[in-house]
């Protein structure tokens, strides 16, 4: 996701999808943990995606 697109998008949406993310890590680990996780680059990926949006969730807010 590109931090582009993530500035476009209103403060609603971001934080929507900031909870869509976390909750889509919390099953990545756990896919992790049980030996089920085939694509493992997908957690830093992941991990940097919601840090990119919490960083410009709080430029927004100010």
């Amino acid at each position: 996701m590109k931090s582009s697109e993530l500035r476009d998008m209103p403060i609603e949406d971001l934080s929507s999808k900031q909870l869509e993310l976390r909750k889509e890590l919390f099953n990545i680990k756990f896919q992790l943990h049980t030996g089920r996780l085939e694509n493992t680059a997908k957690l830093p990926a992941l991990r940097k995606d919601i840090a990119r949006l919490k960083t410009i969730l709080r430029e927004k807010r100010g």
